[in-house]
């Protein structure tokens, strides 16, 4: 099957290099903000979360006079990664320790770990490790109170939500409030909560963020050259057609679909059953280790390891939290288990049956393959969905979409676009003689529209300005709007605008008004369509390019010469002048049809170099004078520092404004090399 996405990286090695007390790249980056009372961490699996959390954690107990730290995770087989540590050997200042009797994800069920709980808050002990379930119940057992003076980290943060019966989300919303208390929340997932944030904005605006990508980690690995994602569609039943994407050549997990799904055939281990017999013959069941074995046609022997049976999955799971080499395990076969915190390091296909509409889970099924491992150059997430009942031709528009939205959240960029700010147009009756501030030509990036409602409230307009990635998101992944969004043919685009796309807002934000629910839709469509339209080349919003050209390489007026007020603009294949631009016009549009039209299908280490050092270029403020004064100072820096540039991340401000320097002297050569070559 070919790939639709493929992603290739540098093997730069360099998130793998360790400092002077034995931290990553990343976890580096974080212990700078160890100070924080309250940190959000934003970084793929498998680039170090727990670690970081164990160098914070032990600052906030040893320099900072916290008296614990309490870590919190999904599910118990994630509570391996926050086992015992030796970090005193690699140079950090204290070892991480967890007392047997306060790791409560060891052992089966729930029983007593309330129990436990309630008394490691009231011993002098310093460190306990639970999960989500056991957190939540003891929360309300011991009182907001008892958390006073305590590091709480949550792991898996995309968990928790900012609705009301999110009961993971009142205990953070709650503790936020007192005066003492720490918390330290980690995610690896892009789109945060899917339809729901994590954090109301209000909230979220009181942590200090730390975001570490994927492009950054994969970058620097050692042995992963390139990663696959791709979608295979089968008719019949799956158990029929997995057989054609199954490579027993590949460390693979297997996820089976959900018993309430359509690809489900309501017998999950009838289904376990017939996987195992296209891989081969099983010749017996270690009693020991609770693995298959089983002999492929080629007589080569898999281990495999079935989580979907109840019955020994504990032994397995000891199993698989021991696994030390490559040769120890071959396949997994799972339903709702080793998506998220399972460290395989040689995994290297993710091979997940059914529809996903939650992009977080898709990610982190894709992060179980991105370890770095030796001989695994690799990695490959493949989907496999039943066809959809349309033609091929939409039928892979719709998937390519869906793919490089998988791409762009790998890269954990939420703007792949120019920045705009849209006002409404006056008519010659309410500008009283004279053109207003604001119209279309007098300020860069700026396009006014008739019939356009502003942001009339504090709430609305806080909403617009630091809210609209995150609810596009939200509005992409919502079933009906996807749905209505991939058939162009079936839903007109007045409903998906008018009806659909409100419901989301209304839905995430129940204490709007009718009018600000109704000018945040507005800043949605707009800013969708405008944007994708630049991107496409129509429009400009940089304010660095002249913007008479369209999209056919066109003047943008008759007689070919620039005219910044008669900029064009490409709605449903025509050309409109942005001046007689309608909210009507724009609503006509289905602007989620292609909203992730931003990425080719394959997607090199150097084209996303260009996409990150374009958006930074735009956010940087500099002047030629100032970029030249820099200039010998970057210069005396790489030389110092073995040909390593300035980095953008660093702690120290003049190494990052040389790195700005370094971005903004890139851009302006490109912009003076595009404007001396021949027309």
């Amino acid at each position: 099957m070919t790939d639709l996405v493929k992603v290739a990286y540098g093997q730069t090695g360099s998130s793998k290099n360790v400092d002077a007390m034995g931290m990553r790249e990343m976890q580096a980056r974080v212990f700078e903000h160890r100070n924080a009372q309250f940190l959000l961490v934003k970084a793929p699996p498998a680039s170090g979360k727990s670690r970081a959390l164990m160098f914070i954690g032990l600052d906030k107990l040893v320099n900072q006079g916290l008296s614990k730290v309490i870590v919190a995770v999904p599910e118990r087989s994630i509570g391996a990664s926050f086992a015992p540590a030796d970090l005193r050997a690699h140079g950090f200042f204290a070892d991480w320790t967890v007392k047997d009797e306060w790791n409560l994800c060891s052992g089966a069920g729930n029983s007593g770990k309330v129990d436990a709980f309630e008394r490691f808050m009231k011993s002098p002990d310093r460190t306990l490790v639970c999960t989500h379930a056991t957190l939540r119940f003891g929360f309300e057992r011991v009182g907001k109170d008892a958390f006073e003076n305590v590091c709480l980290a949550v792991d898996e943060f995309h968990h928790a939500s900012a609705e009301e019966d999110s009961r993971l989300g009142e205990v953070v919303r709650t503790l936020l409030d007192n005066k003492d208390t720490h918390i330290v929340a980690m995610t690896g997932s892009y789109f945060r909560g899917d339809q729901q944030p994590i954090l109301r904005p209000e909230d979220e605006a009181r942590f200090s963020r730390v975001t570490y990508t994927y492009y950054e980690q994969l970058n620097g690995y050692e042995y992963l050259r390139t990663l696959g994602i791709g979608y295979h569609f089968y008719r019949g039943r799956y158990t029929n057609a997995i057989q054609e994407v199954i490579d027993d050549g590949l460390k693979t997990i297997i996820h089976i679909p959900s018993v309430q799904s359509g690809e489900s055939t309501k017998d999950k281990y009838v289904e376990v059953d017939r996987i195992i017999d296209h891989m081969g013959e099983v010749l017996r069941t270690d009693p020991e280790t609770g693995l298959h074995h089983v002999r492929t046609k080629n007589g080569k022997v898999l281990k495999v390891a079935d989580l979907v049976q109840e019955e020994g999955r504990d032994r397995v799971m000891a199993t698989l939290r021991n696994v030390k080499g490559r040769d120890d395990l071959d396949c997994i076969i799972a339903l709702g288990m080793a998506k998220e915190g399972f460290d395989w390091v040689w995994c290297e296909h993710a091979l997940t049956v059914g529809y996903r509409g939650s992009l977080t889970e898709v990610i982190q099924i894709i992060g179980r393959v991105t370890r770095d491992a030796p001989g695994k150059s690799h990695a490959q997430f493949t989907n496999l969905i039943a066809e959809p009942d349309a033609s091929e031709e939409k039928v892979t528009f719709a998937v390519n979409n869906m793919l490089k939205a998988i791409a762009c959240s790998l890269l954990m960029e939420q703007v792949l676009a120019p920045s705009f700010r849209f006002r409404a147009r006056r008519d010659g009756d309410d500008i009283e003689g004279h053109r207003q501030e604001g119209e279309s030509g007098d300020e860069a990036g700026t396009v006014t529209i008739k019939g356009f409602q502003e942001a009339s409230t504090e709430r609305s307009r806080q909403i617009i300005e630091t809210d609209l990635n995150d609810l596009k998101a939200a509005i992409l992944q919502d079933e009906v709007v996807m749905r209505a969004a991939m058939s162009p043919d079936e839903y007109a685009p007045e409903v998906i605008n008018k009806v659909y796309i409100p419901k989301v807002i209304e839905k995430r934000y129940p204490d709007l008004t009718e009018q600000e629910i109704e000018e945040i839709r507005q800043h949605v469509i707009v800013d969708t369509v405008i944007k994708q339209e630049a991107l496409e080349g129509g429009l400009t919003g940089t304010g660095q390019e002249e913007a008479g050209g369209t999209a056919e390489g066109g003047s943008g007026n008759d007689d070919g010469e620039d005219n910044r007020d008669g900029r064009f603009v490409r709605l449903a294949r025509r050309f409109v002048n942005i001046d007689d631009l309608h909210i009507d016009l724009i609503d006509s549009v289905n602007p989620f049809q292609q909203a992730y039209e931003v990425m080719s299908k394959a997607v090199t280490a150097g084209v996303l170099e260009r996409i990150h050092s374009t958006i930074k270029a735009r956010t940087i403020a500099m002047t030629e004078a100032e970029a030249l004064i820099l200039y010998p100072r970057i210069g005396d820096f790489i030389r110092q520092n073995n040909g390593a540039y300035p980095s953008m991340n660093s702690a120290n401000p003049m190494e990052r404004r040389m790195a700005e320097a370094v971005v903004w002297l890139q851009n302006e050569k490109l912009k003076r090399n595009r404007q001396a070559a021949p027309a």
